[in-house]
């Protein structure tokens, strides 16, 4: 995020918040995860493929018997997907994508194969979601965003750790997403989240929070 809490602009392309610094960290802490998820409207915005960039953490996962990139996870209210977008198309296995209610059928013949649609509850109840996902042999999960997930899993206190990579600027605009959307009820000031490492990036600086209690 920006120093003044934004993830991305109000402009039509991405703003880029990391460096390539903070991009190999972040590989490597997909490498470690059985999962990773983004929410719907950062597969629209954004177009991750959500697959490992290297290729000798690829190899490593192999040798020790895992698949060679995370299982790949987004969710989804409305349906509203594009079977073009590169989460669908980059390779690797099939994403999962959590749809609500109704649109999950529809969602399901416009993906014709390209992902396993689960049908969830509407609204989604995350927890759920969570299960269901231990459930296939996910035990760390890596959410990348964006606002609207985060948000939600602060609120229903889903979240055990934080990482927030502050990039050296300001973006502000007041039409900017931000981290959070209404601020979570939990870890506010009387139930703060846990300072367990800070880390420099160059000109970016790692902060790295847990949740207690």
């Amino acid at each position: 995020m920006s120093i003044d809490g934004c993830i991305d602009d109000a402009g039509p392309s991405r703003l880029v918040l990391s460096s390539d610094a903070d991009l190999d960290r972040v590989d490597a802490e997909r490498a470690r995860c059985d999962a990773i998820m983004v929410g719907a409207n950062t597969v629209r915005r954004d177009d991750p493929r959500l697959l490992l960039r290297s290729a000798a953490r690829r190899a490593a996962r192999l040798a020790r018997g895992l698949p060679d990139d995370p299982l790949r996870v987004t969710i989804t209210a409305s349906g509203d997907l594009d079977p073009a977008r590169r989460l669908f198309t980059a390779g690797g296995a099939p994403p999962l994508v959590y749809c609500a209610g109704a649109a999950a059928a529809r969602l399901r013949e416009r993906l014709d194969g390209l992902a396993v649609v689960v049908e969830t509850g509407d609204p989604a109840d995350l927890g759920a979601v969570l299960d269901d996902l231990g459930g296939r042999g996910v035990r760390r999960l890596m959410v990348e965003g964006g606002t609207t997930l985060i948000t939600e899993l602060l609120q229903a206190g889903l979240v055990d750790e934080l990482q927030l990579a502050v990039a050296p600027f300001l973006v502000g605009d007041d039409r900017a997403p931000r981290l959070v959307r209404g601020g979570p009820p939990r870890h506010g000031p009387a139930d703060p989240l846990r300072l367990a490492g800070v880390e420099r990036l160059g000109d970016l600086v790692l902060l790295r929070y847990l949740a207690v209690g």
